[in-house]
């Protein structure tokens, strides 16, 4: 299978170090090679492809923009790079390398003690050990402040009751960092391991979306989790909300990916396809608008995500650009793949191509980790100085 060739409509490429370009190409080539030629088959079937994760550890992709540990410590766009190619793929295994590193690995490593970190990083950079985050709750997605999870302390454990829902990797998982409050109504997390007693899962069936993804419940009945297992360094929404900017910064690179995938095809599609006398539908004015929408917007979301990641870099990118990258770019990528669906026509609802998986996927993406209204509200907030949230 040849190389995807890549979007870059406006030398792109100039503004990358080599470095980045490595870190990309890599990936690329780990997605045609590995994931291109199965992903369809895993989607049908609604399965994950678990082989993989030993080879995204050995290629160094969890955890990657952290430092020791075995982890790459690449740059934030390097990593990003690295996201848009693996959402090229699939989003599912993009999800699945995000929650790893951002949502997993990251708060072990900026709040975790010494231990924890010897633990757990190691194992879970090389895939030798999967993680899930335990935030979002039945009765509770855009507010998190609201959980019903509880953790009471008993001489030199907490007892943990409560339930998390559409957690990806969750029944895969040897171990679950999990929010809940405690008796004095601040929000702390927990390392919760696979097979402490009480501690549930169970795999949601029947998705139209993310359907090469694990996503799973988890309930936890008096599962008592010794006081070592909790995060020391973070106390309050601070802590979940601080990782979702992680996943988030990951997802505005990934939705780029995606929507080059949906691009590239249509308009391959379009120079081969002939309709009304006989000539290629590229030629149609129709065809070229959509076109060239879709190859204006993919250039902004390359330059926005670029731009956030330089300030990444530099420790100056706060939530409100990283809410603007994912609104921006998920919204961009659905955008593309519906356009790129019509240009397909009926052969766009078929899995001989990648347009309707991507179109699928992308509709979770635009409502997790952050809906595309609450993510217009956190700008909001920015630039007005008044939340709305409340």
């Amino acid at each position: 299978m040849p190389s995807f060739p890549g979007v870059d409509f406006i030398d792109f490429d100039s503004q990358l170090n080599d470095e980045e370009k490595l870190v990309r190409q890599t990936a690329r080539q780990f997605v045609d090679n590995e994931i291109i030629p199965i992903i369809e088959k895993h989607s049908r079937e609604g399965t994950f492809p678990k082989h993989l994760i030993p080879l995204l550890g050995e290629l160094g992709f969890f955890g990657a923009n952290l430092h020791g540990y075995g982890c790459a410590g690449m740059s934030n766009v390097a990593y990003g790079l690295m996201t848009q190619e693996l959402e090229r793929g699939d989003s599912g295994l993009r999800s699945f390398v995000s929650v790893q590193g951002a949502l997993v690995m990251y708060p072990i490593y900026s709040f975790g003690s010494d231990a924890q970190k010897e633990k757990w990083l190691p194992r879970l950079q090389s895939g030798n050990a999967v993680g899930c985050f335990g935030l979002t709750e039945p009765q509770f997605g855009s507010n998190p402040g609201g959980m019903l999870t509880r953790a009471v302390k008993k001489g030199g454990q907490y007892i943990l009751n409560g339930e998390k829902m559409w957690i990806t990797s969750g029944s895969l998982a040897d171990v679950a960092v999990v929010w809940a409050k405690t008796e004095d109504e601040k929000i702390r997390g927990f390392l919760v391991e696979k097979g402490t007693p009480g501690f549930k899962t169970w795999d949601v069936h029947g998705k139209w979306s993310l359907r090469a993804s694990v996503t799973s419940g988890l309930s936890f009945g008096d599962c008592a989790i010794p006081e070592e297992n909790l995060l020391p360094g973070v106390t309050g929404l601070r802590g979940p909300l601080g990782c979702l900017n992680q996943a988030r910064y990951g997802i505005g690179w990934g939705a780029v990916g995606a929507a080059m995938a949906c691009y590239d095809t249509a308009l391959q599609y379009a120079k081969t396809r002939k309709q009304f006398a006989n000539k290629p539908i590229a030629s149609h004015q129709l065809v070229q608008e959509k076109l060239a929408w879709m190859i204006t917007e993919i250039v902004k979301g390359q330059l926005l995500a670029l731009h956030v990641g330089r300030l990444k870099d530099k420790g100056k990118a706060d939530a409100s650009h990283i809410s603007m990258l994912k609104m921006n770019n998920v919204a961009m990528a659905l955008e593309t793949a519906r356009k790129s669906r019509d240009i397909l026509g009926a052969n766009g609802i078929v899995d001989d191509y990648c347009v309707m998986r991507h179109m699928n996927n992308l509709e979770s993406v635009y409502t997790y980790e952050g809906t595309n209204d609450i993510h217009k509200l956190i700008i909001g907030e920015k630039i007005t100085g008044i939340s709305a949230f409340v």
